[in-house]
């Protein structure tokens, strides 16, 4: 189901009303998405909270909703955060740039969502199926640092500058390992078409093993590995979050923002997490094909493996937050130019000898 079934669905409906069925049409996929990411920032908080506290051997939110502790699970916790954050004050600083400062933090939402549209959620499910989907999400990707780096400079406010540009050095740098390893599945595959590119791993290897593509080689489980790392750290993620280090930075590039605002730079990110997590599952982990060879697979189920998959990578970068320390400057990027950046090149060259001598 893409937007343009939708629009003809909308256009036999309202009649020779074209342009009012294709804005009719991207209006509902845009709040479909609108509301994804919502949704998806919700439930993540949720159990980003109960994660951490699990691993710091503690209980988490428990003061909302139904549940078995004292009558309480904590779920409704992060809606009644939500709400919080929609009422309260918005101040803006007087020295800052008003318009930039308002501007900047729907640039990055702006991104997020439209590289949500790209994924495919099930062999029926997706917002608009392009040929060069792979290439369009790494593009769309990089819209963020725009936002970043207008909201650190408007604040008028140094360590919000400090933080934006730590956070484009950062993001930018990475995106060159990212954008390399994901070469390696468009060489497997022959296309940039996600749909495609999951299509091409349905199958078994020695009829066991799903034949996703970070099996299907060591190069490609290399180029994976890689292509996950630079997305924590496109994310900003832990161990990577050095652009919003509370002990040096208060709260990096978002110090000056509050309220509604804040919220969308918040929504944001863990749609970003999403949008990042699906590309590698798209590209790396078969994407909505069950994991179980040749079993399993439908439209609906297909959705099933796509969000647990998507999920598994979500609670992997949340893991990482409460288990390793925060990197240094200068450790960030000595691992993306000296380590990451030169093994991304070799696994081209391997994967491609690999192609030419096993087919």
């Amino acid at each position: 189901m893409t937007i343009d079934y939708i629009i003809n669905q909308f256009t036999e409906i309202i009649g020779n009303f074209p342009v009012a069925a294709f804005l009719v049409a991207c209006a509902s996929v845009g709040g479909l998405l609108f509301v994804l990411m919502a949704l998806n920032a919700m439930i993540a908080v949720y159990v980003e909270r109960k994660v951490s506290a699990f691993m710091m051997d503690r209980l988490g939110p428990m003061g909302q909703g139904p549940g078995l502790h004292a009558g309480k699970w904590g779920i409704l916790q992060t809606f009644a955060d939500a709400i919080k954050l929609l009422i309260k004050e918005d101040t803006i600083p007087k020295s800052a740039d008003q318009i930039l400062f308002k501007v900047a933090p729907f640039i990055i939402f702006i991104g997020a969502i439209i590289g949500l549209s790209a994924l495919p959620f099930s062999s029926t499910i997706q917002a608009v199926d392009l040929n060069v989907g792979v290439f369009y999400i790494i593009a769309v990707g990089s819209v963020g640092v725009i936002g970043i780096v207008m909201a650190g400079w408007a604040s008028n406010n140094k360590w919000s500058l400090y933080g934006a540009m730590r956070s484009a050095a950062q993001i930018i740098s990475y995106e060159i390992p990212a954008g390399l390893s994901i070469i390696v599945p468009i060489m497997m595959s022959g296309t940039m078409n996600l749909q495609n590119l999951i299509e091409y791993q349905s199958g078994s290897i020695f009829g066991i093993f799903p034949n996703w593509i970070m099996f299907q080689n060591p190069f490609a489980f290399l180029a994976f590995f890689i292509f996950f790392i630079s997305a924590v750290a496109e994310t900003n993620r832990t161990p990577f979050d050095i652009p919003e280090a509370e002990s040096e930075l208060v709260a990096g590039w978002m110090t000056e923002y509050s309220g509604f605002r804040w919220a969308v730079f918040f929504l944001s990110e863990y749609a970003n997490m999403f949008v990042v997590s699906g590309l590698a599952v798209a590209g790396f982990m078969g994407g909505w094909l069950s994991p179980i060879p040749g079993f399993l697979n439908s439209p609906v189920l297909g959705l099933f493996w796509f969000f647990g998959k998507v999920s598994f990578l979500i609670f992997v970068m949340m893991w990482f937050r409460w288990t390793f320390p925060r990197l240094r400057v200068d450790q960030l990027m000595y691992v993306c130019w000296k380590v990451f950046i030169p093994i991304a090149m070799l696994n081209i060259f391997g994967v491609g000898i690999w192609k030419l001598i096993f087919g």
